[in-house]
């Protein structure tokens, strides 16, 4: 059964035929950059497990071959290709998943960048929803 997924306003759709490579949680600082996020869930895929079903991403050009494919109607940042550093892979933002729960990350990486703050969030008060509310 394929995996699918997309953007936040559905224009970009895609499906994940088979199982995935790994999926890990990164802290590079240009992941961060890109998401606005301390950290970012990939699911590597082989390409041809990838296809998009729908809509045409825009793709920024990035450090050392790195291509960022995101919607260009909402922002949602999507898939990662690098041919130098991963051939043949294409990096899904696990958290476009439309069961993004079901794929839980099983590796943190490029921890030498992660920001300090996050390796003990464990520790920090929780709240169903925004405290007050």
């Amino acid at each position: 059964m394929p995996i699918e997924g997309g953007c936040q306003c559905g224009v970009v759709r895609y499906s994940i035929e088979g199982e995935a490579e790994h999926n890990a949680l990164c802290h590079c600082a240009d992941c961060r950059a890109s998401s606005g996020a301390p950290a970012v869930a990939w699911l590597a895929v082989k390409e041809p497990q990838f296809a998009l079903l729908s809509g045409e991403p825009k793709t920024y050009h990035g450090k050392n071959g790195a291509e960022r494919s995101f919607c260009p109607e909402c922002g949602t940042g999507v898939f990662y290709r690098n041919a130098g550093m991963l051939p043949g892979i294409v990096d899904v933002q696990a958290a476009t998943l439309d069961d993004a729960a079901a794929y839980p990350p099983s590796a943190q990486i490029q921890c030498a960048e992660r920001l300090p703050w996050m390796a003990d969030l464990a520790s920090l008060p929780e709240f169903e929803r925004y405290p007050g509310m």
